[in-house]
């Protein structure tokens, strides 16, 4: 992809304070995202949205929110433009709408702070509308998060290591204390969603968000999906917190992982220190690679994951370029004085 003409970012963070769901870390880490975007990557100010749910928040990051946040930042792209997707809250895993029809296994969702889930067909269907030649990454440090665009491509994942190779089984590192998973079983979505749409909690999660949410719900509940490959190879790049068969760490303020003291997202924490470490623009893959290693010198049980087409895998992140001054600067050093 060639120089970006502008840089867009969303970004999501959910604490559900005062619910039996409630993390801490959420908030934090999209603010600080904030200042990273704007200070190092060129981000204007005002193309930087960020949705919480924070008490005052004029605009809170329901499903329907998110959503047409996303679909107003992608109608704003063109060719060329770099765009970013951060979510820091809980996600979960939901059975097949028809289980009979399809592969039986479980597919990941986000859980925005109204529980409307916003599903991997969903990120899917955004990513096949950016336009060719304009990138989108999504960070996302939730629970079950691999694979969470889907259909795109594995690089570093539970079958492919960091290093290209299949991945073998690890050992367990020790279990941290004081963490909280951002991590909702599906029977907790479905009995919350039972409590407010009065339908019986047996029924499949698709049967309360459509009658809660109408038009407003996940498109995998409208329509049977069947999984095709996308039209042509595109360019949305995914770093999750984890594995889709693990958890990612919400930590408590006093945590002493937690930078400044302040409560975050292990993951989201992991991303802040090496970028802080790498001024210099880092490739998406070394990026997830070196997450890897801090949040395993940390003592954290969860692997993040890289999903992208070859090329973009080796891009760098968010496509950062070498800063003109620093070029300029080597340049005028190496030049012989006359």
């Amino acid at each position: 992809m060639e120089g970006g003409k502008k840089k867009l970012a969303t970004l999501v963070g959910c604490n559900y304070a005062g619910t039996p769901n409630e993390l801490q870390g959420c908030i934090n880490d999209v603010v600080a995202l904030r200042d990273i975007l704007v200070g190092r990557f060129g981000f204007a100010a005002g193309d930087v949205t960020v949705l919480t749910d924070e008490r005052g928040s004029a605009v809170l990051p329901t499903g329907a929110n998110i959503k047409r946040a996303l679909a107003g930042m992608v109608d704003r792209a063109a060719a060329g433009d770099v765009l970013l997707f951060h979510y820091s809250g809980h996600g979960t895993l939901i059975p097949p709408v028809m289980p009979h029809h399809g592969h039986g296994e479980r597919d990941e969702a986000i859980v925005p702070c109204d529980f409307n889930l916003i599903t991997d067909v969903d990120f899917r269907r955004l990513v096949d509308r950016v336009p060719q030649g304009a990138s989108f990454t999504m960070v996302s440090d939730s629970c079950h998060s691999g694979g969470l665009i889907d259909l795109e491509k594995e690089q570093i994942g539970p079958s492919v290591l960091s290093g290209g190779a299949p991945a073998a089984v690890a050992s367990t590192p020790p279990t941290r204390a004081r963490t909280t998973a951002r991590f909702l079983p599906y029977t907790t979505v479905v009995n919350h969603l039972s409590g407010v749409s009065g339908i019986d909690e047996a029924n499949h999660v698709a049967d309360h968000l459509l009658a809660l949410f109408g038009a407003d719900a996940s498109t995998k509940f409208h329509h049977h999906h069947d999984a095709k490959q996308p039209a042509r190879p595109d360019d949305g790049i995914l770093l999750s917190g984890c594995q889709t068969d693990e958890t990612s760490a919400d930590l408590p303020e006093d945590d002493e992982a937690a930078t400044g003291g302040k409560a975050c997202g292990a993951f989201s924490n992991a991303i802040q220190t090496v970028l802080a470490s790498h001024p210099s623009p880092v490739s998406n893959r070394k990026l997830v690679a070196m997450a890897r290693n801090v949040l395993s010198e940390q003592g954290f049980d969860q692997h993040p994951c890289l999903y992208c087409s070859d090329a973009n895998a080796d891009a760098p992140f968010l496509w950062q370029q070498e800063e003109p001054l620093a070029i300029t600067a080597a340049t005028e050093s190496a030049t012989p004085t006359l």
